[in-house]
């Protein structure tokens, strides 16, 4: 296995890893900031007094998170003040390997359905079992090769 097929296939092991410790895990109707606070028994001025802002401020950001207006540094700062840490990530809905097949097969199927347009204007067209064997065998080259193009839109 090459180095780069290592180094690939760590990135797809930490992403999987991290999917699968938040499967489940949703946004609180209230936001974060204020379900963490509320379920400390603290109210909004306590943690105002904490952080040394305003009450105002903290309502704000409160509402800026449910909004999606927080910035990541604001979160930072609230978990900070309320003896919490912050944590983010982005994680596929499915496995990588998962979403790397499904866009291998779409992009499998794009350049079958080209080719096979093309053979057409010469009467080659493939016939079904000739193009779905060729979309399976275009993913599995895909999916094995990772070209550059693969996430290209044309």
């Amino acid at each position: 296995m090459s180095v780069e097929k290592i180094v690939l296939s760590q990135y797809q092991d930490i992403v999987d890893r991290a999917a699968e410790s938040v499967k489940g895990l949703r946004v609180p109707s209230e936001g974060w900031i204020r379900t963490v606070r509320k379920s400390f028994g603290m109210s909004g001025a306590q943690l105002a007094r904490r952080k040394g802002v305003t009450r105002g401020l903290i309502s704000n950001t409160e509402k800026a998170e449910l909004g999606g207006g927080v910035t990541i540094k604001a979160m930072e700062q609230m978990a900070e003040a309320l003896g919490c840490r912050f944590v983010y990530a982005i994680v596929p809905e499915k496995s990588v390997k998962d979403v790397v097949r499904l866009r291998a097969h779409e992009k499998a199927k794009a350049v079958t359905d080209y080719t096979d347009k093309q053979m057409a204007l010469e009467a080659q067209s493939l016939d079904k079992k000739q193009r779905n064997f060729e979309i399976e065998r275009l993913t599995e080259e895909f999916v094995r090769d990772m070209p550059s193009h693969l996430w290209d839109e044309s």
